[in-house]
């Protein structure tokens, strides 16, 4: 029976369970990725579960999002990172090397791989022909130590591309196109599979923007075959060596499909603070900026940068906006170097920043109150710039300077059309400016077990979690709406984000975006703790383990949610707080902050699978809620999560 390439790759690393739509599957992993955000607690995880070296083909521990050092703890992190990646036998990459995603796919990314990365933007490498999902911290760090990747099968969407892009318009506005049919909870339980005579007017950069952010679809990951244009990257990157054709079947079945005609594509623009709130760029233009970011994970490309230098060469932008740009790579910015585009962005009034997240993650950039800022970055939720009252837009690097150089958010063919200009044609090198010293190998097994990871002051250890009473008497804490981010549970920024290996300082930052009391009065709420309650698509957003750890530390047990993103649900579940679903989504309306709720028989309930039944003691009712866990989740919530339950276990 033709088979689909989702297929082919889980089909080849499978290790249990079969490939049905819903059931758990668990997968064998052959790379891992980890940044500085979420780094430090998978290293002091591997040390929790006792691992001598890393057993995956190829781990890789970058420091880009924690980059700047107003004080010394961001410093402590990246030395902290540096010695554990030496003592557990992982590849170090240093800060200023540039963003996880594009180097990876630059330096180690190979076709017909798998790979987790405690990043939500790990599926970018998809681009390249691999199986690359986002998880939580403790799941990369099992994935590290052997053990295979537990999901459920998601179902396969088959996206055919056909036509070729406008002018003006690039590989952004093809995610920006499907955020804008779909949504950001289009994605949820599948993974999305491009296909079709679209591609060839693709290259790999164009196919990592549109994985990258199929993140913010809420998908599982995002795939593309291993074709010629992928050959054509890793020739450039001098790993030809690596490729390796992969393609679905002709005629393979998609278990839903969806097609794009490229070009009928205009220049679209997400409006803050979604990137789901998609619009054609023409139908808000004329609004003024204040700033215009180029960079991150998803436009990360050398075209994405070229594109923007050819723009602004022998121009100047607009004296009030402050036109940023971030590298993503060394390597990036060298070949920009050398085909002279650095010295076009200089002139046209860039301030360029070191290779990095940056502001994609409020480290730095953060805008003004009350002023539009245009990113090329993958997310806008709000607060996340590292500015509260944010007013963030995601667009292409075209309509970004178009805008930068006009001052209003402007559609770039109208740019172009009143500059007289044609869009410009990039020659790109053939081979790009490799350079593998800044990148630090494994030391060899004696010399690594030598080495003892340095830990500063800013470096706590995991918080202890116990088990799951068999009944719970708890108050609702806290009720939020829908499509709450990770950003919002724990924050980014400048303020918060250096407490990242310090879980009690990281906790007095949770949900103080939405409820600035939160943490006080969780800390003064009596055991066993307290509930919150959600709407739909609870936890979307970065993968970052912290939004369940620090709420769990400061007493919280239990979410009950409309629906939940897939990587927070399962971390909630790694951490031993249990994730339930109105089982009627009309009673979420019936239960208010304060409300005292009694929960009965918590063990055997669930693990029988049966409905919940909650008790308001407050309103004197009862309604009923649901769990998608497995049985293996079942007991990991039970015993506190799941580093306690492999404690007391043979696996």
């Amino acid at each position: 029976m033709p088979s689909t390439l989702t297929h082919k790759l889980i089909d080849t690393h499978l290790t249990a369970g079969e490939m049905t739509p819903g059931a758990e599957i668990a997968i064998g992993i052959d790379q891992t990725l980890t940044q500085d955000a979420t780094g430090t607690l998978v290293m002091q995880e591997l040390e929790a579960l006792d691992l001598d070296r890393a057993r995956t083909e190829v781990s890789v521990q970058y420091v880009d999002h924690n980059l700047l050092q107003t004080d010394d703890k961001n410093a402590q992190d990246h030395e902290y990172l540096r010695t554990a990646a030496q003592r557990f036998g992982l590849w170090f990459s240093k800060p200023g090397n540039g963003v996880s995603h594009p180097i990876h796919m630059q330096r180690f990314g190979i076709p017909g791989k798998t790979m987790v990365g405690s990043d939500s933007h790990t599926p970018a490498a998809g681009s390249l022909g691999m199986l690359a999902i986002g998880v939580g911290g403790l799941e990369v760090a099992l994935a590290i130590s052997g053990r295979p990747l537990h999901l459920r099968m998601p179902q396969v969407w088959g996206i055919r591309l056909e036509g070729e892009l406008p002018q003006w318009c690039s590989a952004k506005d093809v995610i920006l196109e499907m955020l804008r049919r779909h949504g950001v909870a289009g994605g949820v339980g599948r993974i999305i599979e491009y296909h079709g005579p679209g591609l060839a007017g693709l290259t790999a950069m164009d196919r990592h923007v549109i994985a990258n952010m199929g993140a913010e679809l809420g998908a599982t990951t995002t795939v593309f075959p291993s074709d010629e244009a992928v050959r054509e990257f890793l020739r450039a990157e001098g790993r030809e060596d690596d490729w390796t054709e992969l393609s679905a079947d002709q005629d393979a079945k998609y278990d839903i499909e969806d097609t794009i005609d490229l070009s009928q594509l205009e220049p679209l623009i997400a409006r803050p603070s979604s990137p789901g709130d998609v619009v054609p760029v023409r139908e808000v233009a004329g609004a003024e900026i204040a700033q215009a970011v180029i960079g991150s994970s998803a436009n990360p490309g050398l075209r994405d940068f070229a594109i923007v230098a050819a723009m602004v060469s022998g121009r100047q932008t607009a004296p009030e906006v402050s036109f940023d740009v971030n590298p993503t790579s060394r390597e990036i910015l060298t070949d920009l170097t050398l085909m002279g585009a650095t010295t076009d962005l200089i002139t046209g009034g860039a301030r360029i920043h070191q290779a990095g997240c940056m502001g994609c993650i409020g480290m730095g950039q953060a805008p003004a109150v009350g002023r539009n800022s245009l990113r090329t970055m993958p997310r806008n939720f709000p607060g996340r710039s590292g500015t509260k009252e944010d007013a963030v837009w995601l667009c292409s690097p075209e309509t970004a300077t178009a805008s930068a150089l006009t001052g209003k958010i402007t559609d770039p063919r109208d740019w172009a059309r009143d500059e007289g200009m044609d869009y410009p044609k990039i020659t790109l090198p053939q081979h790009y400016s490799v350079n593998t010293a800044t990148l630090l190998a494994p030391l060899e097994p004696e010399r690594a077990r030598q080495v003892q990871p340095v830990k500063g002051p800013n470096i706590s250890a995991l918080p202890e979690t116990d088990a799951l009473p068999v009944q719970l008497l708890a108050p609702v804490l806290l009720k939020v709406g829908d499509n709450i981010s990770t950003d919002e549970i724990s924050p980014a920024g400048a303020r918060a984000l250096p407490f990242r290996s310090n879980i009690p300082e990281l906790a007095m930052f949770t949900f103080t975006q939405i409820d600035e009391s939160y943490p006080q009065r969780a800390q003064q709420t009596p055991e066993p703790g307290h509930i919150i309650v959600g709407g739909e698509n609870y936890g979307q957003g970065s993968s970052r383990e912290h939004a369940a750890i620090a709420p769990r530390f400061l007493g919280l047990r239990v979410v009950i949610a409309k629906s939940f993103a897939r990587i927070h649900w399962q971390n909630l579940a790694n951490f031993g707080v249990l994730a339930l679903e109105f089982d009627d989504a009309a009673d979420y309306d019936a239960v208010d902050q304060d409300d005292m709720l009694c929960l009965d028989d918590l063990r055997d309930t669930l693990a029988s699978g049966e409905l919940l039944h909650v008790h308001n003691l407050t309103k004197q009712n009862s309604f009923a809620v649901r769990h998608r866990l497995s049985p293996r989740q079942v007991q990991d919530v039970l015993a506190g999560g799941l580093i306690p339950r492999l404690a007391h276990s043979d696996e």
